[in-house]
């Protein structure tokens, strides 16, 4: 079955680092697109990052360029996101997406993100 698993959150204080991974499996992961996106409390869950399948292209939300990287490993089927400089209203619980046209989109159960000012 699909899965995908998030791990590498944590507490950390602003201005700290965080490298969140998700491991997939169940699907070839190689020909789907990936995304990171994140949920606040009270707010609407926003795409934070993605990166096409080969890994060729990327973007980010307005509110983490610069401070965040996605990158991914099609070898070990695992997807990353680098969380530099981190700010207290990056506070929330990030989650890992998969997707491609026509065959599905797969989620995350999510990890918790804390930043602590």
């Amino acid at each position: 079955q699909v899965q995908l698993v998030e791990s590498g959150g944590g507490l950390v204080q602003a201005g700290g680092s965080l490298r969140l991974s998700c491991a997939a499996s169940g699907f070839t992961f190689s020909r789907y697109d990936m995304s990171w996106y994140r949920q606040a409390p009270g707010k609407e869950r926003e795409l934070v990052a993605a990166i096409t399948s080969d890994g060729g292209s990327t973007n980010y939300a307005e509110s983490v360029k610069g401070r965040f990287t996605i990158s991914r490993d099609n070898a070990k089927t695992t997807v990353y996101l680098q969380m530099n400089s981190l700010k207290p209203e990056d506070t929330a619980v990030y989650y890992c997406n998969a997707r491609r046209v026509r065959y599905g989109v797969y989620w995350g159960q999510g990890t918790q993100v804390t930043v602590s000012s």
